[in-house]
């Protein structure tokens, strides 16, 4: 197991080894995933976060309650 400590910033190092298994380079992006108390950090391409920002503005409009109801049986 590896650690890290919280700047006062709210900053992270990743430890050399983490860097070096995902692959992960000065610059480079990362996204994490939240699952409850458990966060999932990946690295990803730069492409797929100007995708998820135009994809997310055009999911909005599928978030009604009645969208959920006439899609959770699907």
């Amino acid at each position: 197991m590896l650690a890290s400590r919280v700047s006062s910033k709210g900053q992270v190092t990743l430890p050399k080894k983490v860097r070096e298994i995902m692959g992960v380079k000065a610059g480079d992006s990362v996204i994490y995933e939240i699952e409850g108390d458990v966060v999932k950090l990946r690295r990803t391409e730069p492409i797929d976060i100007a995708f998820h920002s135009a994809l997310s503005s055009t999911l909005d409009e599928w978030t009604t309650k009645e969208d959920d109801d006439a899609f959770r049986d699907l």
